[in-house]
């Protein structure tokens, strides 16, 4: 919808106002030059672009042919706009802008007597909107219009088109400062999922379990709220919901910045690092030579560091780098004990190059591949083994009993992008059983880690729920929820099945189950009690004669075709068929809410997270999940609708959560 009103907007700035007198255009940048308008640096260009500029994502909503775009030499080209002087003969200044949003770096500013009188930012998106300054107070005054590009990180430029002043607003005054928002409590900020205080964040690092304490690590740029500066951030939990980010453990030296990475609870002291009672934790990470200043000339390399003082301060060790260069870019290391072996295991990611085959570049072509190595002290590395499938970065690697079953397991490998392998491993080597298997059918899930170490054997998995916008935030990017592995035994072969941890249930605030009428006609249903903005639903049904069913939450609609036996979310496809009741899992808060009941036969069943930013879709009791960031565009609603038929049963488990911030 946004093209076509915004087009009738960019019309009505244009009309006679009833007010007063017409609107004064200042600039519209519709000529080959900038016309008396002064540039600094190079991010401008000569004059105003007319349609996108090369590798920048296509831009819309500017008015005309030309507009401003500081694309220039892409996002690490800076610079400035500045306009002459004019005279603030009507009450608003009206624009139209796009590009990125750092306060104070990619930004429109107004001048008076030479000072910033009004900015404001773009809004992580190419399409240029409507801002429009209150400027009453500096009226008959002189002013200059300003456009900045001070960043060199991701969206670091600005876009901006049609200045004109006039006596009626079109929009409501931009406010760039708003009154403070406590922290954790901003519009965006997910209540049950992990996200740092400030800045950017992606992959999970070093989850591990030591002394009653859940361990996150994760890629953090302090400094700002894009990928940069990578630095292993740190955050404790005794739950798994309820966190504390301390100070960073590892910042980037002259190796270079911190790329992800694993940590280990030494019990057995391997390393010799142990100085006090307690066994050291031991971090293995890649430094990712190149990546600055400091680094120029290293090659990526695999180094270590340890803490006696519960991961709270780290010592990298002096023999750095254990495990020198071996292809382009290897990174990521998954170190485990293998018990049976008595050695540490390094699954690890490397580009090999292909000299037979060449990329656009004409150069020789990586192949994605993950090599095990194997250690007896974590310092000291022996290649071991490699698998050939195609796997590219942050490798994931765990045993993991079949059907329950602690004497007949399976291992699993995954990569970044979740997809995953079964197979048996004895210490050195990985044979697979499988092809390769789906792991996740959203778009928002990346570079998955699982917890070391836990006391009660079970297996814990977090994702990185990459790719989500959180405009005007002060931090970028979430982990997803922690999910909980097994295996199970399917009409398909052996499954992976993912399931949210049993700790969701501390922050319940309500719990109600509710059976629909039966059978449930076609037409849209309310579902009231779902209607909160923390939510764990659990909804399932006999399809009957229906031939779709959407469940619809906060504008997002979740729909199931019968023909297809399978999910439409965000444009993405999820399997989902019924179900013998066997298999998957199904709710076990029974012990708090009452007497649990078991599935129904042959039911689909759809179970979803939904926090203020992100959804998380678990079908069949967990065989499929997907994992999807949204901004929402409505307040809390629920609703399910029936078409082309009906069901002869259904119910829904609603339960309203707190936010995992505050008490």
């Amino acid at each position: 919808m946004k093209f076509p009103l915004l087009s009738a907007f960019a019309s009505f700035l244009f009309l006679p106002t009833a007010l007063g007198a017409e609107p004064q255009i200042i600039a519209d940048f519709e000529g080959a030059d900038y016309a008396g308008w002064t540039t600094t640096g190079t991010a401008f260009g000569d004059g105003p672009a007319h349609g996108n500029l090369p590798e920048q994502s296509p831009v819309g909503g500017y008015r005309g042919k030309g507009y401003v775009n500081s694309y220039h030499g892409m996002d690490k080209a800076t610079g400035t706009l500045t306009s002459p002087e004019f005279k603030l003969s009507q009450r608003y200044l009206s624009f139209l802008v796009g590009g990125g949003e750092e306060v104070g770096k990619t930004c429109v500013n107004v001048l008076v007597d030479d000072k910033v009188v009004r900015s404001a930012t773009g809004r992580e998106d190419e399409f240029l909107t409507t801002a429009t300054f209150d400027l009453g107070e500096f009226a008959g005054k002189s002013a200059r219009i300003q456009i900045v590009d001070a960043a060199t990180g991701g969206w670091g430029h600005i876009n901006a088109d049609h200045f004109i002043l006039t006596d009626t607003a079109p929009t409501p005054p931009y406010v760039q400062n708003p009154m403070p928002v406590p922290e954790y409590e901003e519009a965006l900020r997910p209540q049950f999922h992990f996200s740092a205080k400030q800045g950017w964040l992606n992959d999970p690092n070093g989850l591990v379990f030591s002394q009653g304490e859940f361990h996150l690590f994760f890629q953090h740029n302090p400094e700002g709220r894009e990928w940069g500066n990578m630095t292993w951030g740190h955050a404790v939990s005794d739950d798994l919901l309820h966190w504390q980010q301390l100070d960073h453990a590892l910042y980037p030296d002259r190796l270079g910045t911190m790329f992800s990475g694993s940590a280990v609870v030494d019990h057995e002291n391997t390393s010799g690092f142990k100085t006090g009672s307690q066994p050291p934790l031991v971090a293995i990470y890649t430094a990712a030579g190149g990546t600055s200043e400091e680094s120029k000339g290293h090659l990526f390399t695999q180094c270590i560091a340890y803490s006696n003082d519960k991961g709270r301060t780290w010592t990298k060790y002096s023999g750095n780098p254990v495990l020198h260069n071996i292809g382009d870019g290897d990174r990521d290391p998954k170190v485990f004990w293998h018990a049976p072996t008595r050695h540490w295991v390094m699954p690890l990611y490397v580009g090999e190059k292909e000299p037979n085959k060449l990329d656009k570049n004409g150069k020789p072509s990586n192949r994605n591949v993950c090599h095990f190595y194997t250690s007896p002290d974590l310092k000291n590395w022996t290649f071991a083994s490699k698998f050939s499938e195609e796997l590219f970065e942050c490798p994931g690697f765990v045993e993991l009993p079949l059907d329950g079953d602690p004497k007949n397991t399976r291992w699993a490998l995954w990569g970044a992008s979740g997809e995953y392998w079964l197979g048996r491993f004895e210490g050195r080597e990985f044979k697979a059983e499988t092809s390769k298997l789906r792991g996740d059918f959203g778009a928002n899930s990346y570079a998955a880690q699982v917890y070391d170490d836990l006391p009660d054997k079970r297996v814990v998995f977090i994702t990185w729920m990459q790719g989500g916008k959180y405009p005007g935030m002060p931090f970028n990017q979430q982990m997803g929820f922690p999910v909980e592995l097994s295996l199970q035994t399917t009409p398909d072969g052996i499954r992976l099945v993912k399931w949210p941890v049993k700790e969701i249930h501390e922050i319940f605030t309500s719990s109600l189950r509710e059976d629909l009428a039966r059978p449930l006609p076609a037409g849209r249903h309310e579902l009231k009690s779902a209607a909160v903005e923390l939510l764990d639903l659990e909804l399932e049904f006999l399809p009957g004669t229906a031939q779709t069913v959407t469940l619809e939450l906060r504008g997002q609609k979740l729909v199931w075709d019968a023909k297809a036996g399978e999910l439409t979310a965000f444009g993405r496809k999820v399997p989902l068929k019924p179900t013998p009741k066997a298999l998957g899992r199904h709710s076990d808060f029974g012990k708090t809410w009452g007497p649990d009941f078991e599935p129904w036969n042959d039911s689909v069943r759809l179970r979803v997270l939904l926090d203020r930013s992100s959804i998380e879709v678990f079908g069949s009791g967990g065989l499929s999940m997907a994992s999807f960031c949204f901004i929402p565009r409505e307040a809390p609603s629920a609703t399910l609708g029936v078409e082309g038929g009906e069901l002869p049963k259904a119910r829904f488990t609603a339960r309203s959560l707190k936010s995992a911030w505050r008490p």
